[in-house]
């Protein structure tokens, strides 16, 4: 009864030299590593799912490349030779699904193990009291929620199909909130309190390539010598479901840390005649206490005022140019700036191919409000870090950093308009400073791209021949033009055209205070 390797279900796009005429539009998992060379990419239309299923489709192409340890020989030359094919290699395919296939049920109440799912919460759990399937897909209300995308009801459900059930199952496990959720009863004990999913509030970076089988080969990090695949474990792989009242294990190796950090536990019930649809879900807590330390190959992390390490959070009013120099610029020191995600170090040894970054977060509290999808992509940049060198190296900074600086000056001068305007020093300036960020952020970002394409990379021109006057000026002249439209309707009046007029030095850097 529906098997995610061979049930379509991941949906994806298809290259324009894909046979067989019209392929299918969704395929199983078998499927997307045998013939990920024809496919361009995934079609997931929500990023935090996307980013979810691309670290299972990692894991698993770790798995049937063998790359999933150091060894034998040079990790970077094995990768080398796998890429020089074009295609992963159908036997490893074939011999990792053939004694695996019954754990990749997606519902599965005779053997009990279901795919990424909890068998034991049928019984744990009240069933009388289920989460339900408005609360599995996360783009619809429920309970006393308001409304987001769509309106619905707890009582007379539309029912999901189970591809669309799986993504949002993926979803629960890397994003899901703290807090309340549904009871659980272990050993006598009832809680009803759970921990935040491994990437909650994070933005995940990704090199992607002109095809899924370059996007999952350019996303694997090189293990430590010490991981062993015994002993790295899926958790479709493990003999036994983890113990809910034991402490989690940390992650021993690259494919834990892909797939076994889930702080919830969910379990999906089947409806229709083969299970084509869900009708009701189960949702709670993974274990009792304890919380599998947040690390992952994919994020920028960053350093608080604190000492603490944490990962840079998604934010829908940040586009992706703004993390550039993060995402290709090595660190010189612990100190200098934000550590960029790791698996761009090794993905740049893939020189010939030219890889973009694809960005996938959903701006969210570490509780119940979530916000915003958030999704970007760059260039084929990725190439590039190589050739920058450390003469050009301070130039894309600059770059990011002008933007930014005139952004903010910006959004200061528009605030500060409105309240000289409406005689209220504490007047909240926000209708005018989302349309001036909306009239400025995609300005600066065709500039950036612009001016970062003409770097010059040989190290000849002293800088990359970035010339900072003029850049100074062009993202000046975005933040002005931004201004004068924004403000434009109150400058009829005499007290509309003073509040403007001195609130435009703002742009400048404000006026110097005399000491």
């Amino acid at each position: 009864m529906y098997n995610l390797l061979d049930e379509p279900w991941i949906p994806v796009r298809w290259g324009p030299d894909a046979p067989d005429g019209e392929p299918p539009d969704r395929v199983g998992l078998r499927e997307a590593l045998l013939r990920s060379q024809d496919i361009a990419g995934l079609a997931v239309a929500e990023p935090p799912a996307h980013a979810a299923l691309l670290r299972v489709l990692y894991a698993l192409a770790a798995r049937v490349t063998g790359l999933d340890e150091a060894g034998p020989g040079n990790w970077y030359r094995r990768r080398e030779v796998i890429g020089d094919a074009g295609r992963f290699p159908a036997a490893g395919v074939a011999s990792y699904f053939a004694p695996r296939a019954d754990r990749f049920f997606l519902y599965d109440p005779d053997r009990g193990r279901p795919w990424m799912q909890d068998i034991r919460l049928a019984h744990q759990c009240d069933p009388v009291k289920t989460a339900g399937v408005n609360k599995l897909i996360v783009t619809r209300p429920s309970g006393n929620n308001h409304a987001w995308f769509r309106h619905g009801s707890d009582a007379r459900p539309d029912l999901p199909t189970a591809p669309e059930a799986v993504l949002n199952l993926l979803v629960w496990h890397y994003y899901g909130p703290s807090g309340r959720c549904s009871a659980r009863e272990v050993n006598g004990v009832k809680s009803a309190s759970t921990t935040a999913g491994p990437l909650r509030t994070a933005m995940s970076y990704h090199p992607e390539g002109a095809s899924l089988f370059e996007t999952l080969l350019a996303g694997l990090v090189p293990p430590k010598v010490t991981v062993r695949r015994t002993q790295d474990l899926c958790p479709w792989e493990t003999a036994e479901l983890p113990d809910p009242e034991e402490l989690p294990a940390p992650p021993t190796g690259p494919c834990a840390r892909l797939t076994a950090c889930s702080q919830h536990a969910l379990l999906l019930e089947p409806g229709g005649e083969r299970g084509e649809v869900v009708q009701d879900a189960f949702i709670t807590w993974a274990y009792r206490s304890g919380r599998i330390e947040r690390d992952d190959d994919y994020l920028i992390w960053q350093i608080s005022k604190q000492g603490n390490r944490y990962p840079r959070p998604a934010d829908s009013q940040r586009a992706l140019w703004r993390d550039l120099d993060a995402l290709l610029l090595h660190r010189m020191t612990e100190d200098d700036g934000p550590q960029r995600p790791a698996v761009f170090d090794s993905a740049e040894e893939l020189g010939e191919w030219p890889l973009r970054v694809r960005a996938l977060g959903f701006e969210q509290e570490g509780q119940a409000k979530d916000t915003q999808f958030v999704e970007g992509s760059t260039p084929a940049v990725l190439g590039h870090a190589e050739e920058l060198k450390a003469s050009v190296r301070p130039a894309v900074a600059r770059l990011r950093q002008y933007g930014e600086l005139y952004g903010r000056r910006l959004d200061r001068a528009v605030k500060r308009a409105w309240a000289a305007y409406v005689d209220d020093a504490k007047a909240d300036g926000g209708t005018w400073s989302a349309e001036a960020a909306a009239r400025y952020w995609p300005g600066a970002e065709a500039e950036f791209w612009a001016r970062f394409r003409r770097l010059d990379r040989t190290s000849r021109t002293l800088g990359g021949g970035l010339d900072l006057d003029t850049t100074r000026s062009a993202f000046l002249r975005l933040a002005e033009t931004s201004f004068d439209t924004v403000t434009a309707s109150v400058t009829r009046t005499l007290r509309g055209a003073k509040a403007v007029s001195d609130a435009r030095i703002e742009l400048y850097g404000g006026r110097r205070r005399n000491r």
